[in-house]
């Protein structure tokens, strides 16, 4: 009995830490909006620098540096595992310069789109790399969102390029750290490590004149610094939440984030959103809720029991 209580207790934790984790995600296109006056290259040189100190910071006071530096040392041991984390590191620095630029440049609805699109994306990727099979309902998934793409293509009369590379960078990253065998906290800090020197390269030759302290209001210095927190607390809290709870539950929970995103972006700042682009979104949604819930025990039974032949029922009868 409590047994079972600690294991309520636990998921209930799980849940919370989740749900806070993706709601932040949800809302980080406000705090980068903030910014808009700063340019998307130098946002992202800042998010880089204070997201290392932050979580150096935390290992500190976690007493985890010299797990760190362990894990540094392994990972140096490895030249697959080196070049899987140099890849990631680049990869998801790619994507949070997309994700600065799309949300500071009015396009907070393509953003949305990118991270609807991604899981689709990741099975796409593991499908070519990992030779991972796909289910027939995975197929209608990638036929309703490959519809929606293409009605929001003929809506914007071109590619809608930054949720490509949204989905693409973050799929590829996803990719990278399933062979890097390194936890989230750890993961970030190496990845934020790697990229510091560029980031502050950038904000030295961008700004010569005020090296890297650049010219900018006490106000904007305290976003650029908070970027590093509002960077690694949804990690954290998403790394809190992925221990305690299924992935079909995560599966599930994912999706808070882009809504978020597609709602600020439609009724808080106004941006455009047509019929034509409701209607891709609704084969995105159909597509993503099939992708998610055809490997659930209820949909199996439900396809099972209409997949039944009609002259095989009236035999029972």
């Amino acid at each position: 009995m409590q047994q079972s209580n600690t294991q309520h207790s636990e998921q209930k934790i799980g849940i919370t830490a989740a749900i806070f984790a993706y709601i932040l995600w949800g809302i980080l296109p406000l705090y980068w909006k903030q910014l808009e006056h700063v340019t998307p290259g130098e946002v992202l040189a800042y998010r880089i620098i204070w997201s290392l100190v932050f979580m150096v910071g935390i290992l500190a006071l976690r007493g985890q540096i010299g797990f760190f530096v362990q894990e540094v040392k392994r990972l140096l041991t490895s030249k697959k595992q080196t070049i899987g984390m140099i890849s990631a590191s680049v990869f998801i620095t790619l994507n949070w310069f997309v994700f600065i630029w799309a949300v500071t440049n009015e396009r907070m609805v393509e953003a949305s789109l990118g991270y609807y699109i991604n899981p689709l994306v990741n099975v796409l990727l593991a499908m070519i790399f990992l030779k991972e099979r796909f289910t027939r309902w995975q197929g209608v998934s990638f036929a309703l969102a490959f519809i929606g793409v293409t009605l929001m293509t003929v809506y914007y009369g071109v590619i809608p390029y930054a949720s490509f590379l949204l989905a693409i960078t973050f799929g590829i990253y996803g990719l990278m750290k399933k062979l890097v065998n390194v936890g989230a906290l750890v993961g970030l800090t190496i990845e934020t490590m790697l990229m510091t020197p560029f980031a502050l390269l950038y904000v030295w030759f961008a700004k010569p004149e005020a090296g890297i302290f650049s010219a900018h209001s006490l106000e904007t210095w305290m976003l650029l610094i908070g970027a590093g927190a509002a960077t690694a607390i949804p990690l954290l809290l998403f790394s809190v939440g992925a221990k305690r709870i299924s992935l079909s539950l995560i599966g599930f929970l994912q999706y808070i984030g882009p809504t978020l995103m597609l709602l600020f972006g439609v009724f808080l700042y106004k941006e455009p959103f047509s019929l034509i682009q409701l209607a891709a979104f609704i084969f995105i949604w159909i597509g993503l809720l099939i992708f998610t819930t055809s490997g659930t025990p209820a949909f199996k039974k439900i396809t099972a029991r209409r997949s039944v032949p009609l002259h095989t029922k009236e035999k029972g009868m």
